[in-house]
């Protein structure tokens, strides 16, 4: 598979989609909170995946900013996106993607072994992988695809 195609495992029928949200904001930290509140609203009112907000919350959180701090460099002249789905099989897929040159997410530090876990950051991609059933990284990093069914 080339690194940048989508795999059949995100294939949403757009057509069967209880929720779809297109979010861009711009890449200020204190922009985060908000969207991540307003997208797990309307999660919560689809009704998709009663029970798992939590994990959505914090691994969309995460996820964005990361964006935000690493692809965008805090650069408010520059956007980042996000796309929710939940199909009618109550699982969400969600699809951050920042302006920044991407990174190689095998090659980060595992932040629960030897000195890491002294480290104060480095934890993001660790807790999104933690949280979701699925993840992906698209287009030299610089996209990431979640899924939590």
């Amino acid at each position: 598979m080339n690194p940048d195609d989508t795999p059949s495992f995100l294939d949403f029928d757009a057509d069967k989609l209880l929720l779809k949200l297109q979010i861009t904001l711009n890449a200020e930290q204190e922009a985060v909170d908000g969207v991540v509140q307003n997208a797990m609203k309307a999660i919560h009112e689809s009704g998709c995946l009663t029970g798992k907000e939590d994990a959505i919350e914090l691994a969309l959180s995460e996820a964005l900013s990361n964006a935000v701090i690493h692809g965008a460099k805090l650069d408010p002249s520059k956007r980042v996106e996000c796309d929710i789905a939940c199909d009618q099989n109550r699982s969400v897929l969600i699809v951050v993607r920042d302006p920044g040159t991407g990174f190689d997410p095998a090659g980060l530090p595992n932040p629960v072994i030897g000195e890491n876990v002294y480290s104060n950051h480095g934890r993001g991609v660790y807790l999104i992988n933690q949280l979701m059933d699925d993840v992906r990284f698209f287009k030299n990093g610089t996209e990431i695809h979640m899924i939590k069914r």
